[in-house]
């Protein structure tokens, strides 16, 4: 007589393990939906036609619902399955979060006073592909040496007026325009024309290479 085999112990913890997360997001992602239309659990429990316990096991993770249950929450709480599911299973990923006001003050050549450097993302691993700054220039800023390093750079001014040199070319930014160039040319603010002056400057690194 043959037995059919039996699922090995470790094969059976991943599937409970598996169960209990899809349970977890099933019941995380209801709560959130009922809360953002402003819902109770009883609210639902009267929509769905399903017990106000049930409801709260499912939101708890403690429960998974069938299909058809589902389907009868989901219609409660105004969400279909397809976007309910939209967001689960997806891959982490590696992302530098800075606040406001909380980027690293770097020192650059340039002049002592009256003006800074924010470095808004650091840490990028073994390969540096670029470096985001925030340039902030006010009426004591000094004038500015000439800059030059490998890659690309690209800015886009935030407040103020300026002119801004690139090799033998001057240019007149203003709040909205943007400007791109070889960073390996000279380049830098010429003149201040309405302080304070703020600009992004991402300097890509990899199309030098």
């Amino acid at each position: 007589m043959s037995r059919r085999p039996r699922k090995t112990a470790p094969a059976a913890a991943d599937a409970v393990r598996e169960s209990a997360g899809v349970g977890s997001f099933v019941g995380a992602a209801l709560k959130k939906q009922r809360q953002l239309q402003h819902l109770t659990i009883q609210d639902v429990a009267s929509l769905a036609d399903i017990s106000r316990g049930m409801i709260s096991r499912i939101e708890n993770g403690q429960a998974m619902p069938s299909l058809d249950t589902l389907a009868r929450i989901c219609g409660a709480v105004g969400v279909s399955l397809a976007n309910l599911f939209k967001d689960f299973d997806l891959p982490d990923g590696v992302a530098c979060f800075v606040p406001q006001g909380r980027g690293m003050e770097v020192v650059r050549r340039g002049t002592k006073r009256g003006h800074t450097y924010e470095l808004l993302a650091y840490d990028q691993g073994p390969k540096k592909l670029f470096d985001p700054f925030l340039i902030t220039l006010d009426d004591q800023s000094e004038l500015f040496p000439r800059f030059q390093h490998a890659g690309v750079e690209f800015i886009y001014m935030l407040k103020g007026k300026m002119e801004y040199r690139h090799g033998k070319q001057v240019y007149a930014l203003k709040v909205g325009d943007s400007l791109s160039f070889e960073g390996n040319v000279p380049h830098g603010p010429e003149r201040l024309l309405q302080v304070p002056i703020q600009f992004l400057a991402i300097i890509h690194y990899e199309a030098a290479e």
